[in-house]
């Protein structure tokens, strides 16, 4: 228990030292701290003072929105947002993978990952809906190479032309493995 409490000071006094060479080393920064006089409040020209500062603290909270769909999220929050957006409502297998991530904090790699994993699925089910649909992809309009062919020329053709060089040189590659 004794050494417990000595390993306590010694982080206390550790912490008192590392604030005070903070101190020391903001106080060079020109402009810190200027707001901490009231006398010399930065904003004294352009604020007007009503007396109702401190009044937004006791607003009346918006109703909350209503819930008509399945909406995520974090877990760190005990609850849904009083207001809230679904511009991509969950479906399919990017739902599920959705659903998977919000699982996890928001503070891990697998929460962001499955996330961006969702969203390149959620690509290849829109183009496979848009099929159904009747509707064909369009490269040259959805991926903006008209506009790139209109007002960047020169590096789109290079862009191109690499790009047919390195598919060419790969084609090449499986064709002489083939061979042997």
């Amino acid at each position: 228990m004794q050494e417990v409490l000595e390993e306590r000071i010694d982080e206390f006094q550790d912490r008192k030292i590392a604030d005070r060479n903070m101190d020391d080393r903001t106080k060079d920064i020109p402009g810190w701290g200027m707001d901490a006089d009231p006398e010399n409040d930065p904003t004294y020209p352009m604020k007007h003072w009503t007396g109702a500062d401190h009044d937004r603290l006791n607003y009346e909270k918006a109703p909350q929105q209503p819930i008509d769909r399945e909406v995520f999220h974090s877990i760190e929050r005990p609850g849904v947002t009083r207001v809230f957006g679904t511009s991509t409502p969950p479906a399919g297998l990017s739902g599920a993978v959705r659903r998977y991530a919000y699982k996890y904090s928001e503070a891990t790699a697998t929460h962001w990952m499955t996330l961006i994993l969702a969203d390149r699925i959620d690509v290849i089910q829109g183009k496979i809906n848009d099929l159904k649909h009747g509707i064909l992809p369009n490269p040259w309009i959805e991926r903006g190479w008209r506009a790139e062919w209109k007002h960047n020329r020169t590096a789109f053709i290079g862009r191109m032309a690499t790009t047919a060089l390195l598919i060419t040189a790969g084609i090449m590659l499986l064709n002489r493995k083939n061979r042997k």
